[in-house]
């Protein structure tokens, strides 16, 4: 089952990109995970459809490509990041050729903050819902690095739990949604 992964937070110590590497060993075995870096697409301009980067076409091949889309988004003045917005539109263009559409998707993100990345997560789920894509509501994950994990940057046993029975719950919706 090939997953690809778009992470929304593009610093080199991006807390998503931590705890991307903390969920990979425990996904179901049959989970082949891919990402794409989206800071590598230029800014959406209608001025660029008539010839599209070479960045975008790669980006737009590896959703088309993959079975399902895990978001995992930082959270900046309660939404997602621009970044990632910006390659959500990417994707979607033109309308009708949508790479989004009927995809099964998940969200999930971290942070420092004890609420972790709710409402980025909300305000995300309600873009890709637009864009047809069948999004996974439940269980959610609000992942607070403070709370669920260790002084040594290990997942705590409950962390595990509660991520496990996520990654499960998704591979169950990608399999309903297919």
């Amino acid at each position: 089952m090939k997953i690809l992964v778009i992470i929304g937070g593009i610093a080199k110590a991006s807390l998503n990109k931590k705890f991307f590497e903390l969920i990979k060993p425990l996904a179901p075995k049959d989970f082949e995970f891919d990402t794409f870096d989206i800071s590598q697409l230029p800014f959406f301009s209608q001025d660029l459809e008539s010839s599209v980067p070479e960045s975008v076409i790669d980006f737009k091949q590896k959703v088309t490509d993959c079975d399902a889309v895990m978001f995992i988004t930082p959270e900046y003045n309660r939404t997602i990041p621009g970044v990632l917005k910006n390659a959500i539109d990417w994707g979607s263009r033109p309308m009708s050729k949508s790479v989004w559409k009927d995809k099964p998707a998940c969200v999930l993100g971290a942070s420092l903050g004890s609420i972790g990345t709710f409402g980025a997560q909300m305000h995300l789920k309600k873009t890709i819902s637009f864009l047809e894509m069948y999004v996974m509501y439940r269980p959610e994950v609000c992942f607070s690095f403070l709370s669920y994990v260790d002084k040594n940057g290990e997942l705590l046993d409950l962390s595990k739990k509660l991520l496990i029975e996520f990654l499960n719950s998704f591979k169950d919706w990608v399999l309903k949604n297919k």
